[in-house]
């Protein structure tokens, strides 16, 4: 399999993490404002990543949650073909908030 088409977790990491420094940087958390947001994290990071022209279908998915104590936990499960599709889970964080970006092609 060409190295062009597989998916590299390293670069859609990347990606994602400067997709959300890029949105949120060192802001704190506002309930007003997380709507934009994940909105223009999962923006930013389809953006770059059709930009490697590969060729895929990818779903992005972004949490954004208050740092208050409670508890968060999500799983999911895929179908595929290990040889050519992936998945890529980022977590960020910050003293207010907790950033949770799924990558799946």
């Amino acid at each position: 399999m060409a190295k062009e088409s597989n998916f590299v977790v390293e670069e859609v990491s990347n990606i994602v993490k400067e997709s959300v420094e890029g949105v949120i940087g060192g802001g704190s958390y506002q309930p007003i404002k997380v709507t934009q947001w994940t909105s223009n994290i999962v923006e930013q990071c389809l953006s770059h990543l059709t930009e490697l022209k590969k060729p895929f279908k990818y779903i992005v998915n972004c949490v954004i949650m208050q740092k208050t104590g409670a508890g968060l936990h999500t799983a999911s499960s895929c179908f595929w073909d290990n040889t050519t599709d992936g998945s890529c889970t980022v977590r960020w964080e910050n003293k207010t908030m907790y950033c949770i970006v799924n990558v799946d092609n």
